[in-house]
């Protein structure tokens, strides 16, 4: 059996003293998109947390191409890409200043490739407007302009469809399951019904493995 590009071993997580999931295993192979579901409580978030090494598992471990997620950090954030709920940007810095900073955690990105970017995302004339006088649904596209910026193989997005109007996240589904079909991962939480999945797709419900 090869080696998967992320798995989950046994994995444990206690919040405020209470158990959110136990013993919980799953692989993620390449061109594969998962999925992650269940009632507000049922450890969503904090599942996709520990599975970019956010947060430490109460029990079990994260392993990234084989080897403990803990004992490679240098090397998360070429492998892997985490947007969170909030969009993650600064007001005072201006769209192309945000991705600028964002992109230096992992490959620096040049001025035309940002400004494609924020293109692909529908901010064409916005690259030098401050962060913090852009609509919600503007904020949490500059954050998620970082997946078309040559990213890491492997996206691990909360609630990516927030805050985007219908045209938006008619382009993000596309663009998921494009690279997944690319031979990308993806590892999502939300509670928008996808209309376009790659040939991957799979869905884990935390709700139907209460602790």
């Amino acid at each position: 059996m090869s080696t998967p590009f992320l798995e989950a071993v046994a994995l444990a997580c206690e919040r405020d003293w209470r158990l959110l999931f136990d013993k919980l295993d799953l692989r993620l192979e390449s061109g594969e998109m998962l999925q992650i579901a269940g009632p507000n409580g049922s450890g969503k978030t904090s599942l996709l947390r520990l599975l970019c090494g956010l947060m430490q598992p109460t029990a079990g471990e994260v392993l990234l191409k084989g080897q403990s997620l803990s004992a490679q950090r240098g090397e998360l954030a070429r492998n892997l890409l985490w947007i969170g709920h909030a969009a993650g940007i600064k007001g005072l810095l201006t769209a192309e200043e945000n991705l600028t900073w964002l992109c230096a955690l992992h490959q620096p990105a040049n001025r035309e490739a940002i400004w494609q970017a924020l293109a692909e995302v529908g901010l064409r004339g916005f690259e030098d407007v401050p962060c913090h006088t852009l609509s919600a649904g503007q904020q949490r596209r500059v954050g998620l302009a970082r997946l078309y910026l040559s990213p890491p193989p492997l996206w691990i997005l909360d609630e990516p469809f927030t805050a985007l109007d219908k045209h938006g996240v008619a382009q993000l589904e596309r663009h998921l399951a494009a690279h997944c079909e690319q031979g990308g991962l993806v590892v999502l939480t939300t509670h928008h019904s996808l209309t376009e999945k790659p040939a991957g797709y799979r869905e884990l419900d935390l709700g139907q493995r209460a602790a």
